[in-house]
C-alpha cells in the first residue's frame, strides 16, 4: 500500500497545480518575510554589545605622554591585576585635515597600528586594506561616511608643506578607539606642536560594567606609572551609551514590524493548508471506500501539504536572506558595528515553526476527516453543510443589488473558518500598509526636524583655533572677524538666508559637568527645532530645551533655571521644549545676546532654489579663507541615513506582508470557486453571463474587504499612534505633533480602500477561470 499511498500524494501535489503553487509561493512569501523581519530584530538588539564582544573591544582608551613614560614600562601595565588584555603602545595624534576642494574637516584622532588585528580592538576591515606606508590612511566608516570613496586624497592640515594621505581602506572600531589610522612611522612624521604624540593603550578588564569599575582601573593605571604619565582616558561606556542611543529607537519599530509578519505567516500559511486538505474531504472518502485505513489517508493529505510548503519554505529562506543582508549592511553602517549577518538560528528557527504550523494546519482537518465514515466523508466534500449561511442569503436578497452581487455576497458565511482566515489576512494587510505609510511620514519629519546645523546647506566656521584643536578648559579666541564674515555671506549671490551660531559649555545647578548650549544671533528660521511644546525664545533671557533637559533638572515650561557662561551667570526662563536629541538631550538654547562679549563661531546659510550648495561654498570660500574662515557644503547625517534604510524596511516589509495578504485571498477563492464549480455551472445554464460571475466571485470577497479595512485602518492608526511614542523615548525624548499627526483624512480613506483592493487582486485570477470555464464542463466536474 506504500506504493499506492505515493501515488496517491503525487497525484494530489500534480493535480491541483493552482493550489500547489500558491501553497509554495504564500509560504515562501510568509518564510521570506519572517526571516527579513527576524534578522533586523536581531540585529536591532544589543547590535554594540555583539560587536564589541566579537572585536575584544577596549575597556578603557588610555592615552600617556611619552616623555614620562617608556613603551616598556607601558606594556608591563597590561600585566597589572585585573586586566585581562591589553595592546599597544600605539603613537596617536590630531590631525585637521583638508579634503580635495580644501575645506577643513573635524579634528580627526590619529593612531599608528601595523594592521587591524590585536588582542584587543581587533578591528574589522570594512573594504580596502590597511596602511602599509607613508602617504596612506585608513578612516573609520562613519568618519568616512557617503562622501569618501577608496582612492580620496587629502591633506593633513592646511600647510603648504603637509603631507597629502590617500583613504586605502576603511574599518570599524565598536569601541571606536580613532578615527584614522596609518602606519606608525607616519603617525610620528604627522605630530607637531599643536598636535603633539601620546601614547595609546588597549586595555580590557576582568569587571568593567559600571562607571565605579572603569574608574578603579583608570586609578589603578595612573599609578602604576610616573605621575602626570597618563593624559587621558576614554571608557567604552561612552561609546555603547551612543551607540544604544541610535539603535534603541528602531527596535520598537522591528519589534512591530517582526509580529505582524510572524502573525501573518501563521494566518496564511494555516488557511492555505487547512484549506487545502479541507476542500479534498471527498476524495478522502473515496480513498477510503477503495481500502485506505484511516491512517494511511491522514498520512497522503499531509504529505500533499508537506511537498509545496517545503518548497516554499526552502525558497522563502533563500529570498529572506537575500533580502535581509542588503539591509544588514545598511545597519551596519549606521550603527558603525562589526559586520553582521543572518544569524543561523533564526532561518533554523523559521523553518522549525513553519513546518510545525503546516503540520498542524494539515493534521486537524485530515484526522477530522480520516474519523469520517466514508459516505459522510463523501457528502461532505460535495457542498457546505446544509442549511449553513442560508439566512445571509436571504438577508443579501433584500439589498438592491443583481442576484449575482447579492449571492457572493453571502457565499462567505456557507464557509465561516475559512471566511474568518480571510478576514484576518486582509486585515492584517491594511494594518501593515497603514502602519507603514504613517511611520515613513513620521521618519521623513523627523529628518525635517533634524537640527540646525544639519539641517543648512552650508556652514561657515569663523571661529576656529590655530592649529586645529580647541585648547582645553575654554573657548578658543576668535580667528575671524563674524562682522566681516557676515558682510561676505549678505555680498555673496546666492544666499537665501543665514543665522549665526555659537555653542560652548555652560554650568547648570542639578546637572553634574556642563550642558552643551546653543547661542543663536540674528533671525533664526529655518534654523529653529521644532517645538513639543511651548513655543521658541523671542528675546534674551529666554530659552528652549529638550525632554532629557526637563527630566534631569525636573523642571518644565515657565520655570526659571541659573546658567554660568564662562564668569557671568544669569537666570533663563523656559519657553518651550524642543525635539532635540543631542548630547543626551542635555541642550539649552537661547538668543546670543543673553550673555555680553559672546560672538557666533559658524553662519548657517540656506542658498537660494536653483543655487548648488557646493559651487556656494567653493565661491563663498575663496572669499572667507582670506579672512580665517572656512566654508563647507553640508552631506547628508548619519541621522537621515538611518531614516532611509528605516523607510526602505518599511516599505519592503509592507509589500511582502501586502503580497502574503494577496496570495491568502487568492487561495480562499480558488477553493471556494472550485467547490462551487458545480454550481456555476448551473448559473451558466440558467443564463448567467460570464461578467456576471466574474462580478459573482469578487462580490464573495468585497464585502471581506470593506470589513477588513474597517479593522486594519483603526488598528494601523493606533499601532503608529503606539509604536512612535516608544521609538522617541527609547531615543530620549517626547515628539512633536508633526511628527504624530501624520495621516491626512483623504489618507485614511484610501487606505480603507486598500483592504477592497488586496481582496479583489486576490480574486482577479479565479474569478476570470470561473467565468472561462463551459458550462457542460462546470456541470460534469465534482
Amino acid at each position: 500500500m506504500s506504493s499506492a499511498l505515493g501515488r496517491v500524494v503525487r497525484s494530489g501535489v500534480g493535480r491541483r497545480r493552482v493550489q500547489t503553487v500558491v501553497i509554495a509561493i504564500a509560504t515562501m512569501m510568509a518564510v521570506a518575510s519572517a526571516v527579513v523581519a527576524g534578522s533586523l530584530m536581531v540585529a536591532a538588539d544589543a547590535p554594540f554589545d555583539h560587536a564589541f564582544a566579537k572585536q575584544r573591544g577596549a575597556h578603557i582608551t588610555a592615552q600617556f605622554d611619552p616623555a614620562e613614560v617608556s613603551a616598556a614600562q607601558l606594556v608591563e601595565t597590561g600585566q597589572l591585576p585585573g586586566v585581562s588584555a591589553s595592546a599597544g603602545p600605539f603613537p596617536t595624534t590630531t590631525i585637521r585635515p583638508v579634503d580635495e576642494r580644501g575645506g577643513h574637516l573635524t579634528p580627526l584622532t590619529l593612531v599608528g597600528r601595523t594592521g587591524p588585528q590585536s588582542k584587543v580592538d581587533d578591528l574589522n576591515l570594512k573594504s580596502g586594506r590597511w596602511a602599509a606606508k607613508p602617504g596612506e590612511i585608513v578612516l573609520t566608516a562613519s568618519v568616512a561616511g557617503p562622501d569618501f570613496e577608496l582612492g580620496t586624497a587629502l591633506k593633513a592640515s592646511d600647510d603648504a608643506n603637509s603631507p597629502s594621505l590617500t583613504v586605502v581602506g576603511l574599518a570599524i572600531s565598536a569601541a571606536r578607539t580613532a578615527d584614522a589610522w596609518a602606519a606608525p612611522a607616519q603617525v610620528s612624521a604627522l605630530a607637531s606642536k599643536a598636535g603633539p604624540e601620546t601614547s595609546q593603550m588597549l586595555y580590557r578588564f576582568d569587571s568593567a560594567g559600571t562607571k565605579g569599575q572603569i574608574a578603579a582601573g583608570r586609578k589603578q593605571l595612573a599609578a602604576a606609572v610616573p605621575s602626570g604619565a597618563l593624559v587621558g582616558t576614554r571608557s567604552w561606556l561612552d561609546a555603547k551609551r551612543a551607540a544604544d542611543r541610535g539603535a534603541a529607537p528602531t527596535i520598537p519599530f522591528l519589534i512591530a514590524f517582526g509580529v505582524l509578519g510572524i502573525i501573518m505567516s501563521v494566518i496564511i500559511v494555516g488557511s492555505v493548508i487547512s484549506g487545502s486538505v479541507g476542500t479534498g474531504l471527498r476524495r478522502i472518502g473515496i480513498l477510503k471506500a477503495i481500502g485506505f485505513t484511516p491512517r494511511e489517508v491522514v498520512r497522503a493529505y499531509v504529505a500533499q501539504a508537506l511537498i509545496p510548503a517545503g518548497a516554499g519554505i526552502a525558497l522563502g529562506v533563500v529570498l529572506g536572506n537575500l533580502l535581509a543582508m542588503p539591509l544588514l549592511a545598511d545597519t551596519e553602517s549606521v550603527y558603525g558595528t562589526a559586520s553582521l549577518s543572518v544569524a543561523w538560528w533564526v532561518d533554523v528557527l523559521v523553518v522549525a515553526v513553519t513546518m510545525l504550523v503546516v503540520g498542524v494546519a494539515a493534521l486537524v482537518p485530515a484526522l477530522r476527516a480520516g474519523r469520517l465514515r466514508t459516505v459522510e466523508a463523501i457528502a461532505v466534500g460535495r457542498a457546505p453543510r446544509t442549511g449553513r449561511g442560508q439566512w445571509a442569503h436571504r438577508a443579501a436578497g433584500r439589498l438592491p443589488l443583481p442576484r449575482a452581487v447579492t449571492y457572493g455576497l453571502a457565499s462567505p458565511f456557507a464557509h465561516p473558518v475559512r471566511a474568518l482566515a480571510l478576514l484576518l489576512a486582509v486585515a492584517f494587510g491594511t494594518v501593515a500598509a497603514t502602519f507603514a505609510l504613517g511611520l515613513t511620514s513620521s521618519l521623513n519629519a523627523v529628518g525635517a526636524a533634524a537640527d540646525p546645523e544639519e539641517r543648512a546647506e552650508v556652514t561657515v566656521i569663523a571661529d576656529r583655533p590655530e592649529g586645529g584643536q580647541p585648547p582645553p578648559g575654554g573657548r578658543p579666541a576668535p580667528h575671524a572677524d563674524p562682522a566681516e564674515v557676515r558682510a561676505a555671506i549678505e555680498a555673496q549671490a546666492g544666499t537665501a538666508s543665514y543665522y549665526g551660531l555659537m555653542q560652548d559649555d555652560v554650568i547648570v545647578p542639578g546637572i553634574s559637568g556642563t550642558v552643551r548650549a546653543g547661542f543663536y544671533q540674528g533671525e533664526t528660521g529655518s534654523g529653529r527645532y521644532e517645538m513639543i511644546s511651548g513655543r521658541w525664545f523671542a528675546a534674551p533671557g529666554e530659552a528652549v530645551v529638550p525632554t532629557g533637559f526637563l527630566e534631569r533638572t525636573g523642571s518644565r515650561i515657565g520655570d526659571t533655571v541659573q546658567v554660568t557662561y564662562e564668569e557671568q551667570t544669569k537666570p533663563l526662563r523656559i519657553v518651550g521644549e524642543t525635539f532635540d536629541t543631542s548630547d543626551d538631550g542635555l541642550h539649552v538654547t537661547m538668543d546670543l545676546a543673553t550673555f555680553t562679549g559672546a560672538e557666533p563661531q559658524d553662519f548657517l546659510i540656506d542658498v537660494k532654489p536653483g543655487v548648488s550648495s557646493a559651487d556656494y561654498a567653493q565661491k563663498l570660500n575663496s572669499v572667507v579663507q582670506p579672512l580665517g574662515a572656512d566654508v563647507m557644503a553640508n552631506s547628508p547625517s548619519e541621522g537621515e541615513n538611518m531614516i532611509l534604510i528605516l523607510n526602505a524596511m518599511a516599505v519592503l516589509l509592507t509589500l511582502m506582508l501586502v503580497s502574503v495578504a494577496g496570495l491568502g485571498v487568492l487561495n480562499s477563492v480558488v477553493l471556494d470557486t472550485r467547490e462551487r464549480v458545480h454550481d456555476f455551472g448551473v448559473c451558466k445554464a440558467l443564463g448567467m453571463s460570464p461578467r456576471q460571475t466574474v462580478s459573482l466571485v469578487l462580490a464573495s470577497v468585497a464585502g471581506i474587504g470593506v470589513l477588513g479595512g474597517l479593522i486594519g485602518v483603526p488598528a494601523g492608526y493606533g499601532l503608529h499612534g503606539y509604536v512612535l511614542p516608544v521609538m522617541g523615548h527609547a531615543g530620549g525624548t517626547n515628539l512633536p505633533p508633526s511628527i504624530l499627526d501624520v495621516y491626512e483624512p483623504w489618507q485614511l480613506v484610501l487606505l480603507g480602500l486598500a483592504g477592497v483592493a488586496i481582496a479583489m487582486l486576490g480574486a482577479m485570477l479565479p474569478a476570470g477561470w470561473a467565468a472561462r470555464a463551459r458550462t457542460a464542463t462546470a456541470l460534469r466536474t465534482e
